[in-house]
């Protein structure tokens, strides 16, 4: 009789279809150039916690008060998670607290609502098409789209078209008729940089709690290369695997002690902690991941040393030196420029879309994502797309590579131009013409020099997969 218990057999051996998955995942990341804003490679210890043992612990409440017995070591690496959180943002535990739980970024906004905003509450974000996040409350005249917009009252901010920067006198006359219990300052596709300061003043004016989500530009803030909310915002919320360079998961800062001196002298003092807190669990989640919790403390260690400075001071520069050199190739780039580590590249001017420069990008081998651009009718259809630094800059890539990545992008552009024009207007036979005689030799040719360029880069975490 065979022996049941093979607990311990090596992936490749136990499901080779997925083992084959992952290398064929690991293989495309090597020979690709991945320039997706929201993503990033993260280190070998990070995908060590990952996959540990910490996964197999059940953890529900907090640390010190748990409905399961056997977590006196996860209420050590929640803790420690806590501790290097509030270190890696120069915070004070005095004034400070940190929720490590959320599962990610959109779990940590609709935590922050729920406690906060409460059922039919008003929110504003910033729109969508605009530069916004789903979850900041985003929907249609057709659609409310998302749960944000289901379960609470959402009326968007938006970009002056003009200038492609963020209307704060818009807002401010705005929020005071509308009269949001919570604005929420956070981009997804904004390349310039958030004026805290401003956002404060509107928010103090109609009364409102004052969120930021940082999810993009963590591992700036952490880095003092781009403005920091904790000076301003009544909470923050980020992810932690793009700028951050962590794991997929969510981190919820609340401020502690004095909100505010009422005009009787009287201190009004913070109450968020524990709303925020019983808003994860048990109001929306049940046990936490410990595994991700770990490699978020991982993650977290890494973001307050030397190393990780000098890391988001490349990125910021090499988005920089690829702005520079998308407009000086004729490319519209959304406000002009960049001060982060995203480039919003509208294709109007080329005659495309962002469904079908992503498409020829990714068939070279480059990996963006189409994106609305300000003006655009539909998010469905959008005429742009999002480049991000963050992920070839932790292949070591600088500003000289950076100028060899745009001549890629550039002659990708070209060929598309070229089959949109014998293809006509449908997306199908553009994408037909590409795959056909004319094209598919060229589109090949360019893929093998841009593999060829990438390996020439490391990829950090394990080696073969």
């Amino acid at each position: 009789m065979a022996d049941s218990w093979n607990l311990q057999d090596d992936i490749s051996v136990d499901d080779p279809e997925v083992h084959d998955l992952i290398k064929k995942e690991k293989d495309r990341q090597r020979k690709g150039l991945e320039m997706i804003a929201s993503e990033n490679f993260t280190s070998k210890s990070v995908l060590q916690a990952l996959g540990s043992c910490l996964t197999n612990k059940y953890s529900e409440g907090l640390p010190g008060h748990r409905y399961y017995g056997g977590n006196e070591i996860i209420d050590q690496v929640e803790v420690l998670c806590q501790k290097r959180a509030l270190e890696a943002f120069k915070l004070n535990p005095e004034e400070w607290g940190v929720n490590v739980q959320a599962l990610s970024g959109s779990p940590a906004n609709f935590a922050v609502y729920t406690a906060l905003v409460e059922p039919h509450g008003r929110i504003m974000g910033l729109h969508l098409p605009d530069g916004g996040h789903l979850s900041h409350g985003f929907m249609t005249n057709a659609k409310k789209v998302s749960a944000t917009s289901v379960y609470f009252e959402s009326f968007p901010y938006k970009l002056d078209p003009s200038t492609g920067l963020i209307n704060y006198d818009e807002l401010e006359a705005n929020s005071k008729m509308f009269l949001p219990k919570m604005i929420i300052a956070g981009i997804s596709c904004y390349s310039r940089d958030l004026d805290y300061k401003r956002f404060r003043k509107i928010a103090d004016d109609c009364g409102a709690y004052l969120l930021a989500d940082m999810a993009h530009v963590s591992g700036l803030v952490a880095a003092g290369v781009a403005p920091n909310p904790f000076e301003y915002c009544d909470v923050v919320t980020t992810t932690t695997h793009k700028t951050l360079r962590g794991p997929r998961s969510g981190l919820i800062f609340f401020r502690k002690g004095v909100r505010r001196t009422l005009k009787n002298g009287n201190k009004e003092m913070y109450d968020l902690e524990k709303k925020i807190n019983e808003a994860v669990f048990p109001g929306l989640q049940g046990g936490p991941h410990n595994h991700q919790i770990a490699a978020v403390a991982v993650a977290l260690k890494q973001a307050a040393t030397p190393e990780f400075k000098q890391y988001q001071q490349q990125v910021v520069s090499n988005a920089k030196t690829m702005c520079k050199c998308l407009l000086e190739k004729g490319f519209n780039v959304v406000s002009g420029g960049t001060d982060n580590h995203l480039v919003l590249v509208d294709l109007r001017n080329k005659g495309l879309d962002g469904a079908r420069g992503e498409y020829i990008l990714e068939h070279v081998g480059v990996a963006v994502n189409k994106n609305t651009c300000p003006g655009d009718k539909s998010a469905l259809k959008p005429s742009g797309l999002r480049l991000g630094a963050p992920p070839l800059t932790s292949r070591n890539l600088k500003d000289a590579d950076f100028v060899k990545v745009v001549d890629f992008i550039d002659e990708a552009i070209n060929l598309a131009q070229e089959a949109h024009k014998a293809a006509g207007s449908l997306l199908k036979d553009f994408k037909a013409q590409l795959n056909g005689p004319e094209f598919k030799p060229r589109v090949d040719g360019l893929k093998q020099r841009v593999e060829e360029f990438a390996v020439g880069f490391p990829l950090p975490g394990y080696d073969d997969w």
